[in-house]
């Protein structure tokens, strides 16, 4: 794999590993959708700098629009809506070990959207992952009644799936499409969006904006953990097959758990940490061909 690919998988596995740690402070003080919505903002008033420093174009075509809005809505309504809503109920690793189940959701949409075969090594990777995944909210499920910590849960995987179309669909639809403009019209619109739900949903005064505990939370997940982060990851999935990019950025659950564990004192749990080593090693096992894969162009 090229150095730059990987240096760009490195760099976003330690961003994103640590935002969950951010995001989980900040809902200390804002409402989900708000906080969503500043993030989006302004990571993409920092992609548009960039964008201007580099003197690229930055309206879209007429006929981009509606690809757009469709990227927009998967990305940043269904994931960054969902699971900054949900972990309101759920600790930071944990959160961070369900949203990232999508790689292996990325592998079943990639078979039937991307022409990506679905091995048989993907199969069982989906369903080691779906025990993991079965190990976490075994808890809940037991004795079943929708309590916070379930909808919670349900909520973050249902951002995994958005997060998955919105890597399919890009890799389908927008594949050869600029990537920093296309993550900051993304983030612009989606933070709009996302803005006008919390004027209409949720308490957006009385928030202790200038501390620099808070202005450092936006910051770190607007700047990087968003526009840095997605404009790379946009990069990353045009270069090599989405179910393989998904699968390298597998340690972001773990570094999720880890910093959570430290810095939050959140509980490692056996169920957690079985849970947790059935959905990466799920992702490991559908990994396994890429290392044949690669052996194979090596030897021709």
């Amino acid at each position: 794999m090229d150095l730059k690919i990987v240096s760009g998988i490195v760099l976003l596995c330690l961003i994103w590993g640590y935002l969950w740690v951010i995001i989980k402070l900040s809902l200390e003080t804002f409402p989900p959708f708000l906080f969503s919505s500043l993030r989006l903002l302004f990571g993409a008033l920092a992609l548009l700098l960039l964008q201007l420093l580099l003197q690229k174009s930055i309206l879209p075509g007429k006929g981009e629009w509606g690809k757009l809005t469709i990227a927009s809505l998967l990305l940043c309504i269904g994931f960054y809506g969902g699971s900054t809503f949900g972990m309101q109920y759920v600790g930071s690793g944990i959160s961070a070990v369900l949203v990232y189940t999508m790689p292996i959701i990325i592998g079943v949409l990639a078979h039937y959207f991307l022409n990506e075969k679905l091995t048989s090594k993907k199969v069982i990777g989906l369903l080691l992952g779906c025990f993991g995944l079965l190990c976490i909210l075994w808890p809940e499920l037991h004795n079943f009644h929708l309590n916070r910590t379930l909808f919670g849960e349900m909520l973050l995987v249902a951002a995994a799936f958005s997060w998955a179309g919105s890597t399919v669909y890009i890799k389908k639809y927008l594949a050869s499409y600029d990537k920093i403009k296309l993550t900051l019209w993304q983030m612009l619109i989606g933070g709009f969006m996302l803005f006008i739900i919390a004027l209409l949903t949720e308490p957006v005064t009385g928030l202790a904006w200038d501390t620099p505990e808070n202005i450092a939370y936006v910051l770190y997940s607007s700047v990087l953990g968003t526009g840095v982060a997605f404009a790379v990851w946009n990069w990353v999935i045009s270069k090599i097959d989405a179910s393989i990019a998904s699968i390298s950025i597998m340690i972001v659950p773990l570094l999720g758990l880890l910093f959570g564990h430290l810095q939050l004192d959140e509980p490692l749990d056996h169920h957690i940490l079985l849970g947790a080593a059935f959905i990466c090693l799920g992702i490991l096992f559908s990994s396994m061909k890429i290392n044949l894969k690669f052996k194979a162009k090596k030897a021709v």
